[in-house]
């Protein structure tokens, strides 16, 4: 898949969560499911403060401050097929787990536009990206700008899924 279509594909996913956020009702959007793990707003939180994180990442890549090391298979595959592996829940790293909070609608919101606007603002670096300039996730390893950029739309499309958890387990 193309930078241009990954970028495309991650503006669709986020207008995915500005249509949900402006169906949740403020007190349900910071309350705790019935499936417990983290409300809404953690996730909104969660999504955007990371995503915003991932940018900063893409860019140190993308002007060549990052090193020439190896992506591993598994990631390569990860990012190939789109999706993150099947796993009941994923444990958050520590660092970005304390970064999570209760946020109110308005603030998802703002949360949104700042990594709508970093992304747009930043994209154009992919141009001149050189693919051997990594910088390091958590979790995945080594990763170029391309790379970053492809992660936050599998990231953002995976926290998509848990919003839908969350709604079910509210209908319930």
């Amino acid at each position: 898949m193309t930078a241009a279509k990954v970028k495309a594909s991650i503006h669709q996913v986020v207008d995915a969560y500005k249509s949900k956020l402006s169906h949740y009702p403020e007190d349900i959007f910071q309350t705790t499911p019935p499936i417990s793990g983290w409300s809404y707003s953690e996730v909104y939180s969660h999504i955007f403060d990371s995503s915003l994180l991932s940018i900063i990442a893409f860019v140190h890549a993308a002007n060549g401050k990052g090193e020439n090391k190896p992506t591993h298979f598994i990631v390569k595959l990860i990012l190939l097929l789109g999706s993150l592996p099947p796993a009941k829940k994923y444990k958050v790293p520590k660092r970005l787990a304390d970064r999570v909070k209760k946020i109110s609608k308005t603030e998802a919101l703002d949360f949104i536009l700042e990594f709508e606007k970093a992304l747009d603002d930043n994209y154009p670096l992919i141009v001149n990206a050189k693919a051997n300039c990594k910088t390091k996730h958590p979790r995945l390893g080594y990763l170029n700008a391309k790379q970053w950029l492809r992660f936050i739309e599998i990231h953002l499309k995976h926290h998509l899924k848990q919003l839908e958890r969350i709604e079910k387990s509210f209908q319930a």
